[in-house]
């Protein structure tokens, strides 16, 4: 794992499927990334928090737009890091944060969401349905449904789902497996792809290179989301998986069960789902709050 110009090759390519980055963009991380690299040694992927102190503190006497570039560049990467299982924590908590707040995880609506499996089923409405197609419902609904990260989706192999089984076993971070739920429908979207696919194929979503590549992921999730008037921009497999967590939680699921589900070692990292919006909150303390069910009528 200690081999930052291989990681930054990594992030930089998923930097640009997820948001489509531009070549300056992408310069800008490099340069930040490969700065902080020098200063450590060539070891930042495996930098703790002293040593990231260390790095900020080389940023004292830059402007404070500057530094939030540069903190961001490298708390963006840390988080790229623990989300693909290169690290199992993330100390980029240790960066200056130079007048800025912290920006909210992306997500989707529900009708967002109904918008895509809407452009989807008509699709599926073809006979004979088209093997892309099948295969896009399969990972959509897995996504979605399930709540995987895109590192593990990809990389599913067929043994991983049984038909007499309701879950899947997935091997998350640091190769660990853990048992994940699967829908009646997925598991019917799942079916019906694999019963297009090559029964000796090792993985679940095959390609020509092995199994079908983050990049390409990205790209016909985002082709979906411009089909179904979608700005592609806020669609993303992290994104959708973001949107299995937040509406879980909206639905009333509580914070362990999603650590579980989504295979997080620290339930902190599980926190950054419960954003929902200020309606929800005020919805929430009326409704459950004792003070709001008195009668204050009287």
């Amino acid at each position: 794992m200690n081999d930052d110009p291989a990681l930054f090759e990594r992030f930089l390519e998923m930097l640009a499927a997820e948001s489509g980055a531009s070549p300056n963009t992408l310069s800008a991380y490099r340069s930040d990334l490969e700065q902080a690299s020098r200063r450590l040694g060539g070891k930042l992927a495996i930098a703790g928090r002293e040593e990231l102190k260390q790095v900020g503190q080389h940023w004292s006497g830059l402007k404070n737009s500057s530094v939030a570039r540069k903190s961001s560049s490298l708390r963006r990467f840390f988080g790229f890091l623990l989300e693909e299982g290169f690290r199992d924590e993330d100390p980029s908590d240790a960066l200056p944060r130079p007048g800025i707040s912290r920006n909210l995880p992306k997500i989707l609506s529900h009708e967002e969401i109904a918008n895509l499996f809407s452009t989807l089923k008509e699709k599926l409405e073809f006979d004979p349905v088209k093997p892309s197609d099948a295969r896009l419902s399969a990972l959509l609904e897995l996504l979605y449904g399930s709540g995987l990260r895109a590192s593990e989706l990809v990389t599913l192999e067929r043994r991983s789902l049984a038909i007499d089984r309701q879950y899947l076993i997935v091997k998350g971070k640091g190769g660990k497996e853990r048992l994940v739920p699967i829908s009646d429908q997925a598991r019917r979207s799942v079916r019906r792809w694999v019963s297009l696919t090559d029964p000796h194929e090792k993985y679940l979503f095959p390609s020509r290179k092995g199994h079908i590549s983050r990049v390409r992921l990205f790209q016909i999730i985002k082709e979906l989301a411009a089909q179904a008037g979608i700005n592609p921009g806020k669609v993303s497999p992290h994104v959708l998986r973001h949107a299995f967590a937040t509406h879980l939680l909206e639905g009333g699921a509580d914070l362990r069960s999603l650590q579980t589900l989504l295979g997080h070692t620290d339930i902190s990292t599980t926190q950054i789902y419960t954003h929902v919006d200020s309606a929800r909150l005020v919805e929430l303390v009326n409704d459950r709050h004792p003070l709001g069910r008195r009668n204050l009528s009287r």
